[in-house]
C-alpha cells in the first residue's frame, strides 16, 4: 500500500532560489491523486562541511530548455535544491510508487526508493518532469538508504548525456551535485545527487503495481494520463488501449535497436526500468561493448546472463508482455468496461488482441535493426546478400573480439575499388588479430559496394554520422571518477563535451577514441549505486 501524503517541510528547508526563465508549472502526474504518490521532503545532507553541496558537473545542453545557466544553478541556494538541502517555492516533491518484475521474478511494490519528483515544468519542448535521484529515503526505500554515491552519479551523469549525443531516446541530467557525507557500499563512499529531466519517468511498472493490486479504476487512470498527455492519437483509435500498447512495442523495438547499433548494454532490464516513452531509463550497470562479445554481461550482479548484449532484444520483448498482461483488463471492446480475466469468454478476445499487437515487435525490431546496420555500413539499398554479409560480420567481430566502435568508425575508409596494397594498408585490419579472416569479409564487402550509387566519399559521410568515433566506455568513466573523488572535476566536464558531438573530430581528445586499456578488463559493475 502507498503512504499517505506527507507534511511539506517548515521553513527550516525553504529555500529562495528561483531561476528567471523558469518554465511555467505544468499539471500532471502529480494530478493522479495519493494512491500514486506520497508527497514528502528531501531528506537533507547531515550539516556542517560534509553536507555542504558543491556542483560536480553541468549540461548546457540539458539546461536550455530549462533556461537555467550554471551561474544560476552554481549558488549556493541553488546548490541546496538540487541537493535536497532545500526546498524551492515552485516545487512540490514526491515519490510515485510501482511495481515490477526484476531478472524475471515478480518483486512486488518497489517506487521511488531515492528519487523525488521535485516539479512538472511545462517547456517549449513539451512537458518536463524535474527529479532528484539520491535525496534521501521515501516510503519505498525498503531496506535502502535513499542515497547515491559519486561514482554511481558521475556514470549516470555521463551516459545520459552521452546518449542524447548519440541521437538514442533518453532521460537528461541537468547536474550532478557531491556533499562529502559518507555514504556505505561495499566501502565508504560519498553523497551525490542527480538532477535527472524527462517528459515522463513513468514505466511499466507503475501499470503492473496497479494491475496486481486489482486497483483497476486507477490502472485506467493512469492509461488515460499516458494516453492523453503523450499519445492523443491513440484516444481516436476504436480501442484506445489497444493502440497504447502497439504504440510501446515500436517504441521499444526501436530502443533495442538503438542499443544493440552502438553496442549499449543496460545491465538491469527490470520491468519497472522501462520507460513508457520508450526512453533509455536508469543507468546503473551499464557499459559500452569494447571488444565485440555478443554475450558481454555488463552488470557483474547479473551472474545468469539474463541482461547480456544478445539479450536484450529479446528482454524488451518479455518486458512488454509483463506490460501487454497489466494492460489486459483495459482490452475489451467498450473501453469504459473492465475485462473480468476469470471470465474465459470475456478474457481470450482480449489475450488474443494483445498477442496479436506483440507480434508487431518482432517485425519492427527486424526492420529496424537492418536498417540501422545498413546505415553502419553505409549501404542505401537493400541486396539479397545483406543478411549473410550481416551474419558473416557478427561471427567474425565476436571470434576476434575486435573493437566494435573503432571497427565501424574506420570501416568507412574502405573504397570498393582499392588495391591489394591499398586494401592491406586500410587502419581497419588493424583491429583484427586474424586479418587473413578479416581480409575476407572485406572483400566481400567491398564486392558489395559495387552495387551502391553514392560515391566513396558520400558513403564514408553517412558512415561518420551514424558511427561514433566517441563512446563512453568504462575506462574513459573510471578515470573521470578518480579525479572527481579528489575534486578535480575536469574530467567530468571534458568527457561531458566530447560525448556531447560523439561523431565530431575533437582535437586534444584524440584519447578518448583509443582502444580500452588492458587494466578496462578488469572494471566491475554492479547494481550498487
Amino acid at each position: 500500500m502507498t503512504s499517505s501524503p506527507a507534511t511539506l517541510p517548515d521553513d527550516s528547508l525553504a529555500s529562495p532560489f528561483d531561476w528567471p526563465g523558469r518554465p511555467a508549472a505544468a499539471a500532471g502526474f502529480s494530478a493522479l491523486g495519493e494512491r500514486f504518490l506520497t508527497r514528502l521532503p528531501p531528506m537533507p545532507m547531515p550539516s556542517g562541511p560534509i553536507g555542504t553541496p558543491y556542483l560536480v558537473g553541468f549540461s548546457p545542453d540539458a539546461a536550455a530548455s530549462l533556461g537555467i545557466s550554471r551561474a544560476e544553478l552554481d549558488t549556493p541556494a541553488g546548490l541546496a535544491v538540487f541537493t535536497g538541502n532545500a526546498v524551492a517555492p515552485w516545487s512540490d516533491p514526491l515519490a510515485t510508487v510501482y511495481s515490477g518484475h526484476q531478472f524475471g521474478v515478480w518483486a512486488g511494490q518497489l517506487g521511488d526508493g531515492r528519487a523525488l519528483l521535485l516539479a512538472e515544468l511545462q517547456t517549449a519542448e513539451g512537458p518536463c518532469e524535474v527529479q532528484l535521484k539520491g535525496a534521501g529515503r521515501t516510503p519505498y526505500s525498503r531496506m535502502g538508504d535513499g542515497r547515491a554515491v559519486l561514482r554511481s552519479s558521475i556514470r549516470e551523469f555521463l551516459c545520459s548525456e552521452a546518449m542524447a549525443g548519440l541521437g538514442i531516446p533518453t532521460t537528461r541530467a541537468l547536474c550532478v551535485t557531491g556533499a562529502d557525507a559518507p555514504i556505505r557500499r561495499e566501502e565508504i563512499e560519498t553523497a551525490a545527487v542527480v538532477t535527472r529531466l524527462a517528459p515522463s519517468f513513468v514505466r511499466f511498472g507503475h501499470f503492473e503495481h496497479f494491475s496486481a493490486s486489482e486497483q483497476l479504476p486507477q490502472l485506467r487512470a493512469l492509461a488515460d494520463y499516458v494516453i492523453d498527455r503523450f499519445y492523443p492519437a491513440c484516444r481516436s483509435e476504436p480501442q484506445p488501449y489497444l493502440a497504447l500498447l502497439r504504440e510501446l512495442a515500436r517504441r521499444t523495438a526501436e530502443l533495442m535497436a538503438d542499443w544493440q547499433a552502438v553496442g549499449f548494454c543496460h545491465g538491469v532490464m527490470n520491468t519497472d526500468n522501462m520507460s513508457i516513452l520508450g526512453l533509455t531509463l536508469d543507468y546503473g550497470p551499464f557499459g559500452f561493448l569494447d571488444g565485440f562479445n555478443a554475450n558481454h554481461i555488463c552488470n557483474h550482479s547479473d551472474t545468469g546472463g539474463r541482461y547480456a548484449y544478445a539479450q536484450q532484444p529479446q528482454i524488451g520483448y518479455w518486458n512488454l508482455f509483463c506490460l501487454a498482461q497489466a494492460l489486459l483488463p483495459l482490452f475489451g471492446e467498450d473501453p469504459d468496461v473492465f475485462v473480468n480475466l476469470s471470465d474465459e469468454a470475456q478474457a481470450q478476445p482480449a489475450i488474443d488482441a494483445a498477442q496479436n499487437v506483440l507480434l508487431t515487435y518482432r517485425d519492427i525490431y527486424g526492420a529496424a535493426f537492418y536498417a540501422r546496420y545498413r546505415a553502419k555500413l553505409g549501404l542505401s539499398t537493400e541486396q539479397d546478400e545483406d543478411e549473410t554479409l550481416f551474419g558473416d560480420l557478427f561471427k567474425l567481430l565476436h571470434t576476434q573480439r575486435t573493437d566494435y566502435t573503432l571497427f565501424f568508425r574506420h570501416l568507412a575508409d574502405v573504397r570498393r575499388d582499392d588495391t591489394p596494397a591499398a586494401a592491406e594498408a586500410r587502419t581497419v585490419r588493424d583491429f583484427f588479430f586474424d586479418r587473413a579472416a578479416a581480409d575476407v569479409w572485406l572483400a566481400a564487402y567491398r564486392q558489395r559496394l559495387q552495387a551502391e550509387p553514392q560515391s566513396d566519399d558520400q558513403r564514408a559521410a553517412a558512415m561518420h554520422r551514424v558511427n561514433p568515433k566517441y563512446v563512453l566506455r568504462n575506462h574513459l568513466a573510471e578515470i573521470a571518477i578518480r579525479r572527481a573523488k579528489e575534486k578535480d572535476f575536469s574530467e567530468v566536464e571534458n568527457l561531458r563535451a566530447v560525448l556531447a558531438r560523439p561523431f565530431d573530430d575533437h582535437p586534444g581528445f584524440e584519447h578518448y577514441a583509443q582502444p580500452a586499456p588492458d587494466w578496462a578488463s578488469s572494471l566491475e559493475v554492479s547494481c550498487s549505486s
